[in-house]
């Protein structure tokens, strides 16, 4: 063993959270100006994730995203608690989310679904909706 080796491995590491201050997404303009925290910061992680394909992209890593894509021409009685299990699944990833809960699905709209749902999370509830075409 290299010597100091062991007292370095001894060493006690404090692992600290990486806060949540992010560039701020205008998603009706389209840009992207200022900065956001805490709340409104996990509303965009919410909608980025849920806004990415898993395994698409290289820059991602394979925890991050939803799985939708095959979920297209099944059945509403399959799509339904499959986009329960896979939103929670999604969300979860992120250690900021505790839970996720109060899936409603709106099937008025023919080949879409709207769900809504509230993701618990260490800056308060966020009530959030993802729309998918089936």
């Amino acid at each position: 063993m290299i010597p100091g080796m062991t007292a370095f491995l001894q060493q006690d590491f404090k692992i600290e959270k990486q806060p949540t201050h992010t560039y701020k997404m205008n998603l009706e303009s389209k840009s992207i100006r200022g900065y956001t925290d805490n709340q409104e910061a996990m509303k965009q992680a919410i909608y980025k994730i849920l806004n990415t394909q898993r395994y698409q992209y290289v820059m991602y890593s394979w925890n991050y995203g939803v799985e939708l894509l095959d979920l297209y021409g099944e059945p509403l009685s399959y799509v339904c608690p499959e986009l329960e299990r896979r939103i929670t699944e999604a969300l979860t990833w992120d250690d900021r989310i505790q839970s996720v809960d109060n899936f409603e699905f709106d099937i008025s709209k023919k080949g879409e679904i709207c769900v809504t749902f509230i993701a618990h999370t260490v800056f308060g509830d966020v009530v959030a909706k993802k729309v998918v075409n089936f």
